[in-house]
């Protein structure tokens, strides 16, 4: 029985198929077309895209692939909020989250301990309608089964924002076995070749590692992402938990898709990891 506070799914046959079978076999397929990066390492964060599976669905599975049969007590899932504008971070307080595979449990201890907490609110239409953290549980289910979900939705998406994140949930988080997921889509509508352009500057950046200078593209206009805030603020956390690298698995848009070309988004999987010999050394 599904409780009334439970979050149902907003993009179910639209996003992604709503029939359970369908949307089961469809997650299968993506990551079975998915290629094999090598990461060495334990693996802390994901950065995933977010449009319907049809077009970034290849993509993200690059990124969910490399967790595949992993086990995680616990997955936070950081998204950018499409529906409503709101100072700082919402998470959802009510209940579950639902999709066609099934209930998502909410860590209600975690949400409990970050109930009133400066910055950190509950904005019910922040969840209601949004796509970028629903399209991320189903590959989640898939891939890992079993986990508790921490679901952020983050309205402003400046550099504090993100950094006061990051700080809060760090000593919350430390010692569990965690997954974190930033959920963003690259440049929109833009001509091929200058989305490619344009999403080179973030690439280059998550690459890097360096979530300054992904802030600084962004800020400055040399770069465009809906989710800048929840990569900067994964990138800086999944340091804090001890990642020492990032890898960039792949990007592609929407024309490689489409071939339509004159109007694309652009769309990123990438890692950060903690490497083997950094943990062997007590590095």
């Amino acid at each position: 029985m599904v409780r009334s506070g439970v979050r149902r799914p907003a993009v179910a046959g639209t996003f992604y198929p709503a029939d359970p079978e369908t949307l089961r076999r469809e997650v299968d397929r993506l990551l079975g077309g998915a290629g094999s990066v090598p990461v060495s390492g334990e693996i802390i964060a994901l950065i995933s895209p977010h449009a319907g599976y049809v077009y970034s669905g290849g993509v993200a599975a690059e990124a969910y692939r490399q967790v595949a049969g992993g086990y995680y007590d616990l997955v936070v899932v950081v998204s950018p909020s499409h529906h409503a504008w709101f100072q700082g971070v919402s998470v959802y307080r009510e209940g579950d989250y639902l999709t066609p595979l099934g209930i998502v449990p909410v860590d209600r201890e975690l949400v409990d301990d970050l109930d009133g907490v400066e910055g950190i609110t509950w904005v019910p239409q922040a969840h209601l309608q949004e796509h970028a953290l629903e399209v991320q549980l189903p590959f989640l289910q898939v891939v890992l089964g079993e986990f508790r979900l921490l679901p952020l939705v983050m309205g402003s998406q400046d550099w504090q924002t993100a950094r006061r994140l990051a700080d809060i949930l760090a000593p919350r988080i430390a010692g569990r076995r965690v997954l974190l997921v930033a959920s963003s889509d690259l440049s929109h509508f833009h001509r091929y070749d200058q989305a490619v352009e344009l999403d080179r500057h973030i690439v280059d950046a998550v690459a890097g590692n360096d979530p300054r200078e992904l802030w600084r593209v962004v800020s400055g206009g040399e770069a465009e992402a809906c989710g800048a805030g929840p990569m900067i603020a994964v990138l800086l956390l999944a340091a804090a938990l001890g990642a020492t690298d990032t890898k960039v698995l792949a990007y592609r848009n929407s024309g490689d898709v489409s071939g339509e070309r004159r109007q694309v988004v652009g769309y990123m999987a990438a890692v950060c990891y903690r490497r083997r010999e950094a943990k062997e050394g007590g590095a």
